[in-house]
């Protein structure tokens, strides 16, 4: 029996499934968003900054999957030897470096760092995927960490970037809070507070949520979801891909895995070397 046999011309809205990944890439650039997300263009090597924090998460993503009793300081930076890559390093010198640099960042980490701290308690997720449905956009995506504190839950996200982090960084990080708030719809538990766990300087930088903050990041992913929805559409109709999906040129081109299909962000920012963004 169809809706309108029943009376009504009620038609369901799609749900438009988005990641925070999907759509900060559409913000920062619609066409890189249509190159890695729609075309699946192939991407240029990878960076050293990135295979190092790679390899962090692999590390403690493996450490906490160990029995208690056996989580260890050298057994955090055995993990990193064990997924180490080199790719994106200068040469062997350089990997070296930053190899025993990570070993000792995770091993200050899970020692007397937050990665240690985790008050008598399992961590609640490890590598957890949570999602949330509204009206109009299921969002969903991986958490590093789910941690414990009382009855409430804690969204913690390992940082390795040598820039450092503030509390204004986890207070303006959209994919934090959709995490939180996909955390509490998947775990039916408080979240609210979200942490940035920078593991060089083992620094911990917090915000905690509230309603209004958490629907502000919502009702914000939503509208960019619309977005990038109406010109996905678009394009399947037969739209202008050049139109639709238009550079946005910034000092990320520079870096930008698909640059080798975008000439003009080729064109307008150079590209360093593989092994820029490490820390000297």
């Amino acid at each position: 029996m169809s809706s309108g046999q029943l009376g009504f011309d009620f038609v369901a809205p799609r749900l438009v499934r988005v990641t925070p990944a999907r759509l900060g890439t559409w913000r920062d650039c619609p066409r890189r968003y249509r190159l890695g997300y729609l075309d699946r263009a192939s991407r240029g090597g990878g960076r050293a900054s990135s295979t190092l924090g790679a390899v962090v998460h692999l590390a403690l993503r493996a450490f906490y999957g160990l029995p208690p009793a056996r989580r260890t300081p050298d057994a955090a930076a055995a993990f990193v030897d064990r997924n180490w890559n080199g790719e994106g390093f200068r040469d062997a010198a350089q990997e070296q470096v930053h190899r025993e640099r990570a070993r000792g960042w995770v091993a200050a980490y899970v020692t007397d760092g937050a990665g240690g701290d985790l008050g008598g308690a399992e961590p609640l997720g490890v590598e957890q995927w949570v999602s949330v449905s509204t009206e109009r956009i299921v969002a969903e995506g991986r958490v590093d960490r789910i941690d414990a504190r009382g009855r409430e839950a804690v969204v913690v996200d390992y940082k390795t970037g040598r820039r450092g982090l503030s509390a204004d960084d986890a207070r303006d990080s959209e994919a934090l809070a959709l995490y939180a708030v996909a955390t509490a719809r998947t775990l039916h538990r408080a979240c609210t507070r979200v942490e940035l766990h920078h593991l060089p300087t083992g620094e911990v930088h917090a915000f905690d949520h509230d309603e209004r903050t958490l629907r502000a990041a919502l009702g914000r992913a939503e509208a960019t979801a619309a977005e990038l929805a109406g010109a996905t559409d678009a394009l399947a109709a037969g739209g202008d891909p050049e139109a639709l999906f238009p550079p946005r040129i910034s000092p990320s081109c520079g870096t930008c895995g698909v640059r080798r299909h975008c000439p003009e962000g080729r064109a307008a920012v150079p590209e360093p070397a593989p092994w820029d963004g490490l820390a000297p």
